[in-house]
């Protein structure tokens, strides 16, 4: 495939995080960051503040923890944010939680508000956990299959699932199941979400089997409301009757570990998916046919091993590329500043 690369400047924006796995923008120009130890962290004027905006009580072991946060399209005036965070319940199990939080505006912190979904089963790895409001106002919320690959092909399970709801946590009247939150299944354990600008379409990165399950094939996917994405019957090339197939997969030779996703909205990239890779230690550049959804025009691997494991990217208001490094999740080799904020300006 073609290559697409093009000139980038790299500058660090914070240091010193612990694990951050997902960021969002508010409109006065402050960025929040979670940390899987539970604290949503806030980015003001260049410096990470000391205290945290709101530290909630998760359970962090594994891949678990506090993940996924977005901020409600009307901040401005409600002042809420969502986030999805993993805890123990009354008989230690690991489960997890979706929920809407509030800013006070005299103090600036972050109210517990509202539990939108709970006791959703988890375990040390597979939480999903990508939460992100989409283009049509509604708030979405991958949930992977907490290691029971069972749960993905169950839809009276919310596991191996994306989901999607109304920001009071109530159903869609359009959701393709009646009364239930699930938009697609048959996942493993889905990361990203990103929503082409022009068309509006939904893409999602998921990670591949591992271990006993096999190797690699991690996916890319265009996600249609109602879709069965095949795991754990299919994956890579494999294909069955009324099972979807990714547009993209990593194949046998190679794990992306894919995390966060992002399609670029302004600049050279302008079209362009992005997406994090955690073992892959790259960002992805992914380029899509304008008028063929599913044809990959080119694909390329960006930044290669330069910052170690990434975990989401997300374009700033000021056009800019904002990624996340995971080397202080027990799996990579941390610097001495890590975890860190970085921003990219494509020339």
């Amino acid at each position: 495939m073609p290559r697409q690369s093009r000139a980038a400047s790299v500058e660090v924006v914070a240091t010193g995080l612990e694990t951050p796995w997902a960021l969002d923008f508010a409109p006065d120009g402050r960025i929040f960051v979670t940390e899987r130890a539970g604290r949503i962290r806030i980015i003001k004027e260049g410096k990470l503040q000391p205290e945290p905006w709101l530290v909630l009580d998760a359970y962090e072991i594994g891949e678990a923890g506090l993940m996924g946060l977005a901020l409600d399209p009307d901040f401005s005036h409600n002042r809420f944010v969502y986030a999805a965070y993993s805890y123990r319940d009354s008989r230690g199990r690991v489960k997890n939680r979706l929920v809407r939080l509030r800013e006070e505006p005299a103090s600036g912190k972050g109210q517990r508000e509202r539990i939108l979904v709970d006791e959703v089963p988890g375990s040390a790895n597979h939480n999903g956990g990508r939460v992100k409001f989409g283009p049509d106002g509604m708030l979405y919320w991958t949930m992977g299959d907490a290691q029971n690959t069972g749960f993905s092909q169950d839809l009276s399970s919310l596991n191996g699932k994306i989901l999607r709801l109304r920001g009071d946590g109530t159903v869609p009247a359009d959701n393709p199941f009646a009364n239930s939150t699930v938009y697609s299944y048959g996942h493993r354990n889905p990361q990203g979400l990103a929503w082409h600008p022009a068309s509006g379409l939904l893409y999602s990165t998921e990670h591949g089997p591992s271990g006993f399950q096999g190797c690699c094939r991690d996916e890319v996917n265009l996600i249609e409301p109602g879709k069965n994405y095949g795991w754990p019957v299919i994956r890579g090339d494999e294909t069955q009757q009324g099972m979807m197939m990714p547009l993209l997969h990593s194949g046998l030779g190679e794990t992306w570990a894919p995390g966060g996703a992002a399609f670029v909205r302004r600049g050279p990239w302008a079209g362009s998916l992005l997406f994090t890779g955690l073992r892959g230690q790259s960002l992805y550049h992914l380029v899509l046919d304008r008028n063929e959804p599913r044809k990959v025009v080119s694909f390329e691997r960006l930044f290669v091993r330069q910052f170690g494991r990434l975990r989401d990217v997300a374009e700033g208001p000021d056009g800019k590329i904002y990624l996340l490094t995971s080397n202080r999740d027990g799996r990579g080799r941390a610097a001495a500043d890590d975890d860190r904020v970085l921003r990219i300006t494509v020339k």
